[in-house]
């Protein structure tokens, strides 16, 4: 079972979210989805509304910030399959785990699934 690196794992938890979040944005919409779609993902994960994402992103909060200070869905377990090469439910780091499941539901709705998959809604 494959495991990012350690050094990998640091550098991006030094990175700023502010950073990471136009990639998102443009991940999603050269995909003809929105940035409201993103924002409803990223809030259903983590529980950060648009209003505190903006708050993060002028604060310039590091992604490992981000990640640690988010409040994980409890239905976050049900986020499976393979997404950079790693499949989520095998990452054993906590903080990388959490950032995988953020990376495959980004997939998903960059690859066109709907909402109701992606957010876990649909039994």
């Amino acid at each position: 079972m494959k495991q990012p690196p350690a050094k990998s794992i640091e550098r991006l938890k030094k990175m700023t979210f502010a950073s990471l979040y136009p990639l998102l944005v443009n991940k999603v919409e050269k995909n003809d989805r929105t940035k409201r779609e993103l924002n409803r993902v990223i809030k259903w994960l983590t529980g950060y509304d648009s209003k505190k994402l903006k708050s993060l992103i002028k604060e310039e909060v590091t992604y490992g910030k981000f990640i640690d200070g988010a409040e994980i869905n409890p239905k976050a377990h049900l986020i499976t399959g393979a997404v950079c090469g790693y499949r989520v439910e095998e990452v054993k780091d906590p903080f990388m785990r959490k950032s995988k499941c953020l990376d495959k539901l980004i997939d998903e709705l960059a690859k066109g699934r709907k909402m109701e998959k992606i957010l876990r809604t649909e039994e």
